[in-house]
């Protein structure tokens, strides 16, 4: 398994141009690429959802 998360998937995904700016500016402040910081941000939000799966159980 460890194998398996290690492993990156290419995902097409586009995005507004605004969007694009903003999370660009976020990436540069900590500094990540746009890409590193997609995917920073949509790891937090795996883990506050499965998070709140827990509560809800």
């Amino acid at each position: 398994m460890a194998d398996k998360e290690k492993a990156k998937k290419q995902v097409p995904l586009r995005l507004s141009a605004s969007l694009y700016d903003e999370i660009a500016r976020w990436a540069e402040d900590d500094f990540r690429s746009v890409n590193g910081q997609i995917e920073f941000l949509l790891t937090e939000a795996v883990k506050k959802r499965k998070k709140g799966r827990v509560k809800d159980e």
